[in-house]
């Protein structure tokens, strides 16, 4: 299932990630986006429950009318940071496949007779 996933500046001046609900008109499974400074002198992104320090999960519903503002690109990499915390799982990129041809270990992979595995 593909998610709208929209990052939103609300009345309270929060940055706010969340999945789109077109026929409720709200957001839903939100996290606030904020950014920290760094001790190079740049700032650094973090993605944070829209609840915490109370609630650690992804939770809760903003209704439409409360949104002033949403940004027309939501970089990917912050959308699969996103959907990673919001599913508990990890989504790789393409480049992360590229070292699957060691998964049969040393010498394996070599096996041309499967039938040969189960004989006695």
């Amino acid at each position: 299932m593909a998610y709208d996933i929209r990052l939103v500046k609300i009345v309270t001046g929060d940055m706010v990630l969340g999945k789109w609900d077109e026929s409720a008109q709200k957001m839903t499974d939100l996290a606030t986006l904020q950014m920290v400074p760094t001790q190079q002198g740049g700032v650094q992104m973090v993605l944070l429950p829209f609840g915490y320090p109370i609630d650690n999960e992804l939770t809760g519903e903003i209704e439409g009318k409360h949104i002033l503002y949403t940004y027309k690109n939501v970089p990917e990499d912050l959308k699969s940071k996103y959907l990673e915390a919001s599913s508990n799982l990890t989504i790789s990129s393409a480049g992360d496949l590229k070292n699957l041809n060691n998964l049969s270990g040393k010498g394996g992979g070599k096996i041309t007779d499967i039938g040969s595995m189960f004989k006695k």
